[in-house]
């Protein structure tokens, strides 16, 4: 069985990578007003992210219909693909998930293979297993052995992210429990967790350098990492919260541009480690 994985663009996976594993992804939309752009199309991270500081118009995010989901589906399908790993942004953030299955749902009726996973993640806490699932398509792997090794990666992400400020989650909707934090934050660098597929308030301290050690500590505490990402909304926070972990973590490092779709809610100045543990004996 010829596998192909299907995903969204909160991945945030470099285009090298996604084009050299055969990933599909399937941009989501940013709006300034009545301007609409495919995320990570249309609007590059550099052009995203100065217009967000410049602009007054408070940008939005939206998914695409069920129909298209379907759409893209079958592409891959006339591409070769005779089963399809659909992985998408949370639930809990998102409708694109619900899209995605209903599409999946249709192709179900006339036969086809698919099966779509709901991440309960976002940006590179998505993109690692959906990289994983990709692999495991390229080695041959069965549509069930591709979304057995998703779920597994998935399993064991952790994902810890320091944010500039809480206002861009606090206007787009994507708060969660978090909210309890606004209002307390003067002056202060909020750290948040992805857990339960939702964004959960985990720690407040003074300054970037003291959260990019806290984000350290939480990294050692987690236990042995057979896999560390970061994702960046520039290249220069990145750089900086890599050499804070490379005191707890000798291995590689890798990074993700946070695209707009993603900045658009986390604002920039963000950065986040997305670590999956070893399996425990």
């Amino acid at each position: 069985m010829s596998v192909r994985i299907v995903t969204d663009s909160t991945a945030d996976l470099p285009k090298e990578k996604a084009t050299g594993l055969g990933i599909c992804v399937i941009p989501l939309l940013v709006q300034f007003g009545d301007e609409t752009y495919r995320d990570g199309v249309d609007l590059d991270n550099a052009a995203f992210y100065s217009r967000l500081a410049n602009s007054k118009e408070i940008p939005t995010t939206a998914t695409l219909p069920a129909a298209k989901f379907e759409e893209v589906y079958r592409e891959v399908l006339a591409d070769g693909a005779d089963g399809i790993l659909a992985i998408f942004i949370s639930s809990a953030m998102s409708s694109t998930y619900n899209s995605g299955l209903m599409a999946a749902q249709t192709l179900q009726k006339e036969g086809v293979a698919i099966e779509v996973l709901d991440s309960h993640s976002v940006s590179a806490g998505m993109g690692i297993p959906v990289e994983a699932a990709a692999q495991a398509a390229l080695e041959g792997k069965s549509l069930a052995e591709c979304k057995a090794v998703a779920e597994d990666v998935m399993a064991r992400m952790h994902v810890f992210a320091v944010l500039e400020t809480l206002e861009y989650l606090q206007r787009g909707g994507r708060i969660g429990r978090a909210q309890q934090l606004v209002g307390t934050l003067l002056n202060v660098k909020p750290i948040l967790a992805v857990r339960e597929g939702m964004v959960q308030p985990l720690d407040r301290v003074r300054t970037r350098s003291k959260a990019y050690e806290r984000l350290a500590e939480l990294l050692r505490q987690i236990g042995p990492i057979e896999r560390l990402g970061i994702a960046e909304s520039n290249e220069e926070l990145g750089q900086q919260l890599t050499q804070v972990l490379q005191t707890v973590y000798a291995g590689p490092i890798e990074h993700y541009p946070l695209g707009p779709a993603v900045g658009t809610h986390a604002g920039p100045g963000t950065a986040a480690i997305c670590a999956v543990t070893k399996h425990q004996p």
